[in-house]
């Protein structure tokens, strides 16, 4: 981005302007359901406002758009079950792809700023990647605020991860092929996933797949100035966000929120993902500056005409396609598969 982009943002000015058009669409879909801005609701309605999901299943009902799920995607099984938190049990939906185990397993954690959406808002994704990665899913929801303030779901992930290592192969999955993945607020609680395993003596993941993650506690970064007028996420609603999940202005300098104060050393291998229209392409633009710092083998991809959620969107946006086929190989590599 540009100079002209940041100050553009800071005078008011919408950014999605240079998106590219299959985004606009997506974009423009979003804005025909009437969402009421996230950051003037309570949080009741902010949790029934149209997402971006929503924009793009009705980009996809309309008789003009020929694409239809690959066989891939129709192929994969699910399962709605119940796995322990840690306090209590929480939803969590099994994503198995065609042919015979045992596959690598993915823990993938999903968006929404710890307050918003649920296991059905982002079954794009790890339906994806139980297609291209060849890896069994686990989806797993955990405790929101602002009923559960941090460190809830930090502590439901840890529980998750735990049951993972322990269950894989009841899942038919290979207990020697684990790996983390999340996508926004589920991408902060993947690598802090991978910190706790590391910290407390549990199996490690083997890969770290962090979608546009929230890694830090800078909301004056270059990406929240130029983007802080962005849909569909923006610099005041990440303050929401921000406001519902903490306790008190302490908790915002927790290496839970802020992973770049972390000790990032000896974590797995990485790759991180981001929007250039993004309130937070900043963060991951330095985590994997500080990932590399670390000794952490990383690569980073921006793509810059794609906006904040778009990871799921390869059914309407090229941008999701080509991150998704970047992700999967990494992972597959990771795994050590060859590429399909």
């Amino acid at each position: 981005m540009t100079l002209g982009d940041t100050i553009k943002g800071m005078v008011g000015m919408d950014p999605t302007g240079h998106a590219d058009p299959d985004m606009k669409a997506v974009l423009d879909a979003l804005r025909s359901l009437n969402p009421k801005p996230i950051e003037d609701c309570t949080v009741t309605e902010a949790r029934q406002q149209p997402t971006p999901a929503d924009a793009v299943r009705k980009l996809m009902s309309d008789p003009a758009f020929s694409a239809r799920p690959s066989l891939e995607l129709e192929a994969v099984r699910t399962e709605d079950i119940m796995i322990p938190g840690a306090a209590g049990s929480n939803p969590a939906r099994v994503y198995t792809p065609q042919g015979e185990g045992p596959f690598p397993l993915i823990l993938y954690f999903h968006g929404g700023g710890w307050v918003i959406a649920d296991l059905d808002t982002y079954d794009a994704t790890p339906r994806s990647m139980a297609a291209q990665s060849r890896a069994i899913v686990v989806s797993a929801h955990y405790r929101q605020a602002p009923e559960h303030r941090l460190p809830a779901a930090h502590e439901d992930a840890f529980a998750a991860w735990r049951w993972v290592v322990e269950q894989a192969p009841k899942l038919c999955g290979d207990a020697g092929k684990l790996a983390v993945m999340g996508e926004s607020a589920g991408a902060n609680l993947a690598i802090n996933v991978a910190i706790h395993a590391r910290d407390t003596g549990m199996r490690m993941p083997m890969h770290q797949a962090l979608i546009y993650p929230v890694a830090s506690n800078n909301i004056v970064s270059i990406s929240y100035e130029e983007n802080r007028n962005a849909r569909p996420l923006n610099k005041p609603m990440m303050m929401w966000f921000l406001h519902n999940v903490i306790n008190s202005e302490s908790d915002l300098t927790s290496p839970l929120i802020d992973v770049v104060s972390a000790d990032l050393s000896r974590l797995p291998p990485a790759v991180v993902v981001t929007a250039g229209i993004d309130p937070l392409r900043s963060d991951g633009e330095k985590l994997a500056q500080k990932l590399h710092g670390a000794g952490v083998p990383v690569e980073h991809r921006n793509y810059r005409g794609a906006t904040h959620e778009f990871f799921g969107m390869a059914a309407v946006v090229q941008a999701a396609r080509d991150a998704q086929a970047f992700v999967s190989l990494a992972q597959r590599q990771a795994f050590g598969g060859a590429p399909l």
